[in-house]
């Protein structure tokens, strides 16, 4: 799911980062938001809508929505579409308005 080439963009080489995502340790790459490097691992969905429980996952991608909270070092409601990465981070999936799943 990761561009490794692009006819205009040079990636260069980056670091290498670990977290956990519901348990699972992941790695993402220096730079990454930690909704970036989820969605390069497959992972679409990054929260529930409160109510009916669909799915939700990037939407706006820029912080403006509630799309993309996810529970991060135990703070719910982080939106991770403008959070960085960084190494040891501990990410979770949020029930309703900040539980911890």
């Amino acid at each position: 799911m990761r561009i490794h080439q692009h006819p205009i963009l040079d990636f260069g080489e980056r670091k290498t980062i670990r977290f956990s995502y519901n348990g699972q340790t992941l790695e993402g790459l220096e730079g990454d938001t930690i909704a970036s490097a989820l969605h390069a691992h497959g992972v679409k969905k990054l929260s529930e809508s409160i109510h009916l429980k669909r799915p939700r996952g990037f939407y706006c991608a820029i912080g403006n929505c509630a799309s993309c909270n996810m529970v991060v070092n135990g703070e719910p409601n982080v939106r991770t579409c403008i959070t960085p990465l960084e190494d040891g981070m501990d990410v979770r999936l949020q029930e309703g308005k900040g539980r911890i799943r």
